[in-house]
Parts: C-alpha cells; sequence; structure tokens
C-alpha cells in the first residue's frame, strides 16, 4: 500500500438507491475509497455531517473486492450501480490498486450496469470493460467540469486533471462508444458564473463528443466544508468571500445571482448544439432498449 494511502475496514460497499430514477436513474450507490484528494475548494463532501476527518487523504476499503463481489453474488436484482458520489473512483491510488477498473470486471460479470462520475482522465483506461459492461446493460460517464480554463481549474480543483485532460478523456470515450457528458456542477457564484464559461464549457462539450450536460446553477455550502471554502477563497480570491457573506450568510443552497439568465443562456446553447441537459431525458437515452432486452435474458 503506497504511504500516501491507509485502509479502513468496512462491513459493505454497495447499498441500495431509495430513488433510482432521482439521480441518473442508478439503482445502487458504491463507493471504494473514502476521502479524496483533489483538492476542490468546493467540496460538499468535506462538510462535517459525513464525519470523514482528515478528508483529503485517501483511504483504501479493506478487502473491497471481496465484499463487492459477495454482495453481488447475492444480489436479487441487476441493475444500474453508480460510484462517485462522495469520493472519486479514479483518485491517484487508483492508478497503482486498479480496485475500481477490477470493481467494473465484477458488475461485467454478474451483469450490472455502470454509472460513473469522476474528474480524471484515468477513466479512459477502463473504456474496454466499460464496452463489455455496455453490450448487456447500461452504461453512463459523468465527468465533472466547472470550468472552460485550465487556470482557474487550477486554482479551485488543484489536484484534479486540468478541464483540456478531461475533454481529452471524454473525446475517448465518445470515439469508443460510451454514452458520456459533462457535469457542469457546481456553478460557484461570482467565479465560474459567467455567460462566458456556460458557453465555453458547452462549446468544449460538443467538441469533445459528449451526448449531455447537466447542471446546477449555483453550490452547497454547510458547516466544514463553508470553513475550508472561505479559507481558500482568503487565499486565491481575496475579495470574493465577503460577496458571499453578504449574499448568502449561512445558507446551504447558493445560488448564482444571475441564475436565471445564465439557464437561459444555458439551455439555448444546448438547444443549438444538440446536447441533451433534462435528466430524465439524459437517463432515457442511456437507459434505452436495455429494460426489454433484461427481461428476455430473465
Amino acid at each position: 500500500m503506497p504511504k500516501d494511502f491507509e485502509t479502513i475496514s468496512a462491513k459493505t460497499i454497495i447499498s441500495r438507491v431509495s430513488k433510482p430514477s432521482s439521480w441518473f436513474g442508478a439503482e445502487y450507490n458504491m463507493n471504494i475509497y473514502r476521502g479524496c484528494s483533489h483538492g476542490c475548494i468546493y467540496c460538499d463532501s468535506r462538510s462535517d455531517c459525513y464525519r470523514n476527518a482528515d478528508f483529503d487523504r485517501i483511504k483504501v476499503k479493506e478487502n473491497a473486492l471481496q465484499i463487492i463481489r459477495d454482495e453481488l453474488r447475492r444480489k436479487v436484482k441487476t441493475g444500474v450501480i453508480a460510484t462517485g458520489a462522495m469520493s472519486d473512483p479514479y483518485n491517484p491510488a487508483e492508478r497503482e490498486l486498479k480496485l475500481s477498473r477490477h470493481a467494473l470486471e465484477l458488475m461485467n460479470s454478474f451483469g450490472f450496469g455502470a454509472a460513473i462520475t469522476t474528474k480524471s482522465a484515468l477513466i479512459a483506461r477502463d473504456i474496454d470493460v466499460l464496452q463489455d459492461i455496455k453490450s448487456h446493460s447500461p452504461v453512463i460517464a459523468k465527468i465533472t467540469v466547472t470550468t472552460a480554463d485550465d487556470g482557474l481549474c487550477q486554482k479551485i480543483e488543484p489536484n484534479a486533471d486540468a478541464t483540456t485532460r478531461r475533454f481529452e478523456a471524454v473525446a475517448k470515450l465518445a470515439q469508443g462508444g460510451i454514452y458520456c457528458g459533462i457535469l457542469l456542477n457546481p456553478v460557484l457564484p461570482f467565479l465560474t458564473d459567467t455567460p462566458e464559461n456556460i458557453a465555453g464549457v458547452l462549446r468544449l462539450a460538443k467538441e469533445a463528443g459528449a451526448k449531455f450536460v447537466h447542471t446546477f446553477m449555483g453550490m452547497t455550502l454547510r458547516a466544514g466544508n463553508r470553513e475550508y471554502f472561505y479559507s481558500r477563497l482568503d487565499k486565491d480570491f481575496p475579495d470574493v468571500r465577503g460577496k458571499y457573506i453578504k449574499r448568502f450568510g449561512n445558507q446551504y443552497s447558493c445560488t448564482a445571482p444571475d441564475a436565471k439568465k445564465l439557464w437561459g443562456i444555458f439551455s439555448a446553447e444546448c438547444e443549438r448544439l444538440g446536447l441533451l441537459y433534462d435528466m430524465k431525458a439524459i437517463t432515457g437515452k442511456y437507459k434505452s432498449g436495455y429494460y426489454g432486452r433484461q427481461l428476455s435474458l430473465l
């Protein structure tokens, strides 16, 4: 085990999702890792409510593959397994450990689909496994991009792959026949909430072959996350913290001041470029054709 990572015990890794249709239609959720080293200044997973001390240090769940194998074997019903909600499945540890890749191989063997969220170009390494899964179950890859500018990306997501590299991964996924798109989340008030940034991300998404872009015109802030975010604003954007305090106070949901205008620009540009942006449409597209096929196999 590399010295930059540690192991933690786990009894279960795959959990049932209560409302599969609410977030890209996943029926199950899986987190092999805990914590994240991307260093994104806005990450909600750093909030106190998750009780994840030393969040920036990656923890690897012991016997993860054995647990996943046993849990998949016991599932009565197959479905799409989402990963990436709380910790990026393609963090630096994954390059050596390949736990996410081997988990995908297990999901393929047991007939499960995959819904992946990541900021890492490393996902392109596993196109072959995703293609195998796609032959029998739905697959969707969601690459998070918050800014079209690599320089700004370096400040707000200091240890993650640059925007340019993420779009290169999107292009590889698209060329490999994987249904993929962009999560333009969060949109940071007073930092990335400009028409130029929104249009820039959409243009790059289209050029890379993305099929969709989903967004929420704002961000969330709560105890733990808020304090860290403000400390990073003080370091790199010293004139911005006061704007947050004045406009949002201790609010959890921090919607961009020009959210309505930005949404109009976003939706119109998506229509012009032929990019899906409605959750129902995105989910329906990548799941289309699989339900009847699975019934016939059963």
